[in-house]
């Protein structure tokens, strides 16, 4: 049974972003640079894989004197500064492998939950808006059915993991670690693979300190871009500068947030950097990485009062329109097209690209807010809820909700603009209704979702998704009488544009004049029709 539409979420301010992250690359090394890196990452990663499997075995008995002993172990092999990163870097490993086992057993959860539900339907039987209905044929009840019975066990063995705190995670990536069995699909040889597995084991991370030289002391980058890192003890013979550090020959420089990286290190605040190789290109890369103070949200009708800029997000393009104060979206709608295939560093490039163009715009717009929706799909990506629409599951699953809010936030933040999160129910549906065909023209084509970009900035504003609302019932012309100021739902054109009247649009000239000049009596007599003749009375001369 339709339950009606469900209670909507207030919109609020996104808070701005917690850290920057940015990258360059390291050039200019020579065989001797690459061939100690090399060497230092592959040692500290074979200590971070013992390190990561000393904290599964101990799940959920870990606590802070296991974490004392663990480091005080890898110490004597490298340092105390670089068993910490070892240390850190595990535990936010494990953290994650337990928040995807977490994922994982939610939806094996609703999978179990939405198949018992379509069996105990009966055959044919037609769903509804909140859950599908029963299963079309005796044959695929069948196939269900024993599917049911996989995801039982399968959901019994996570949840018997989750108990115990059993983790699965694989240092350099279970894809990858997979790959290794099917390298002709994967177009690789043997030795190919090697290489980018034994890089993506590497590791060459270390955490900032504040108060410490140029803000790091295991991996240092100077104002001027000389980098030098601190040499784990077995390796302390490759050193060519004092206290066992090698200085690499290349310099470095941040295109990205250079000047406040460069503030940063010279007030000796802290800074992370990661060193990593990129296989497939040769090249070797340094991030570094700063927290950053929240910053504080501006109230929601200030950063209202320019207008707003509704986006609504699709598989292929951000459709976004402008709306003045009132909610009335002004001049013709904006798409922002990407596409999302290829390798994640080909879809990232192409989300920042449209992010760029659409934040530009709103600059030019003058307008200091944007509207998205709140979107989140982890209930929706269960196959089993939409077992028989495989394109509309791939499109679901295909969307880049995180990465593109995380994305947004962080660059509009960099531009002064405020990002609105919206709730999203029913802003394509409504949008449509009540937007596409008026704003439909012979020289414009509005689509739905262009539509739905306007219902998205109205809801931020607060304004209804409707075009015209109905008045207060004291307020209609008969008071308490039937009539209200919108046309009936049987009247013709209701939702089309008023006609145009031809004619100059002038006050001096009606539009009728030449058609009424004709008719029109003059007061005046020399203008008298014909047929008529004014005679004057005779006058009495007395004296």
């Amino acid at each position: 049974m339709d339950e009606g539409p469900r209670k909507l979420a207030a919109p609020f301010v996104v808070p701005g972003p917690s850290g920057v992250a940015v990258r360059t690359r390291l050039r200019q090394l020579t065989a001797v640079d690459e061939e100690v890196l090399r060497r230092v990452g592959a040692h500290l990663g074979a200590l971070a894989c013992r390190d990561l499997k000393a904290r599964c075995h101990d799940g959920l008995d870990h606590d802070a004197k296991a974490w004392t002993v663990r480091k005080r172990e890898l110490t004597p092999s490298s340092s105390a500064r670089w068993a910490g990163a070892i240390t850190k870097a595990t535990h936010e490993q494990w953290a994650l492998a337990r928040r995807c086992a977490l994922a994982h057993l939610q939806n094996l959860q609703a999978g179990v939950r939405m198949l018992r539900h379509r069996l105990s339907l009966p055959l044919g039987q037609k769903g509804g808006k909140r859950a599908p209905g029963g299963y079309r044929s005796r044959r695929e009840w069948h196939a269900k059915a024993r599917r049911l019975q996989v995801l039982e066990d399968r959901l019994a063995r996570e949840r018997a993991a989750w108990e115990a705190g059993r983790v699965r995670v694989v240092r350099g990536g279970g894809r990858l670690a997979r790959t290794r069995h099917h390298l002709p699909a994967a177009q690789l040889t043997e030795s190919q693979w090697r290489e980018r597995w034994e890089a993506a084991r590497w590791f060459l991370q270390a955490d900032g300190e504040s108060g410490k030289r140029y803000g790091n002391e295991t991996i240092r980058i100077s104002p001027d871009g000389q980098v030098s890192l601190r040499l784990p003890a077995p390796l302390v013979g490759l050193a060519n500068a004092p206290h066992g550090r090698y200085v690499l020959t290349g310099r470095v420089g941040f295109a990205h947030r250079g000047p406040e990286w460069a503030d940063r290190v010279e007030a000796n605040r802290a800074v992370a950097y990661r060193i990593h190789h990129d296989v497939d290109r040769g090249r070797w890369y340094v991030t570094a990485s700063w927290q950053v103070p929240v910053s504080q949200p501006v109230p929601l009708a200030a950063a209202l009062a320019d207008g707003v800029i509704g986006v609504d997000m699709n598989a292929d393009h951000l459709a976004a329109w402008r709306l003045d104060v009132h909610g009335n979206p002004t001049g013709s709608p904006r798409r922002f097209f990407y596409d999302l295939t290829g390798t994640a560093d080909h879809r990232d490039a192409q989300l920042r690209h449209a992010l760029t163009r659409l934040l530009h715009w709103a600059r030019t717009c003058g307008v200091r807010a944007i509207a998205v929706e709140d979107l989140d799909f982890t209930a929706e990506r269960t196959r089993e809820k939409h077992g028989g629409r495989k394109r509309f599951r791939r499109l679901v699953s295909g969307l880049p909700t995180g990465r593109l809010r995380a994305r947004l936030v962080s660059m509009a933040d960099a531009m002064g603009i405020t990002v609105i999160a919206v709730d999203p129910a029913y802003t394509s549906k409504w949008g449509a209704q009540h937007w596409q065909k008026p704003l439909t023209s012979k020289n414009r084509k509005t689509t739905r979702h262009d539509a739905a970009s306007i219902a998205i900035g109205r809801r931020a504003q607060g304004h209804p998704l409707r075009r015209r609302t109905t008045p207060p019932r004291a307020h209609r012309s008969d008071v308490h009488g039937h009539r209200t100021v919108q046309a009936g739902p049987d009247a013709p054109g209701r939702e089309e544009p008023r006609p145009r009247v031809p004619g100059p649009r002038t006050r001096s000239v009606p539009p009728d004049a030449e058609r009424t000049r004709a008719t029109r009596t003059p007061r005046t007599v020399r203008g008298v029709r014909s047929g008529q003749e004014w005679v004057q009375d005779p006058l009495l001369l007395t004296d």
